[in-house]
């Protein structure tokens, strides 16, 4: 399975991306919502896609949206820290998964299999 994962806090965003990659993933890591949209324009390719909801820049949010017009068939799964109670309602309206941070490594897992069965 490929995921993209995009997320400003770079030491957790490359922390993940590791602890996805023992686990059997393919992860690409971008730092930034535009970075990540120039890969996807560019015609790299996603089964889901992992993204913080704060970022500054393009928001998770709004690179969804993006993302989800260029590959209608990505799936998301947003995660926030920080965000207040609209940001958790509006990333469950927005993806398939909201999860908090701190995040557990297990649950992220769990919720990529989910999406992607025998990916």
């Amino acid at each position: 399975m490929k995921v993209l994962l995009v997320d400003d806090e770079q030491k957790f965003a490359l922390m993940l991306s590791k602890r996805l990659e023992l686990r059997g993933f393919m992860a690409q890591v971008f730092f930034s919502g535009e970075k990540a949209l120039d890969a996807v324009e560019a015609g790299s390719r996603f089964d889901v896609a992992v993204l913080d909801v704060k970022m500054p820049g393009i928001s998770g949010l709004e690179l969804r949206r993006q993302l989800s017009a260029l590959d209608p068939e990505m799936k998301f799964v947003f995660l926030t820290g920080h965000g207040s109670g609209t940001d958790h309602e509006t990333g469950r309206i927005m993806a398939e998964e909201c999860l908090p941070k701190p995040l557990k490594i297990e649950q992220l897992i769990e919720t990529l299999n989910r999406l992607i069965p025998g990916a």
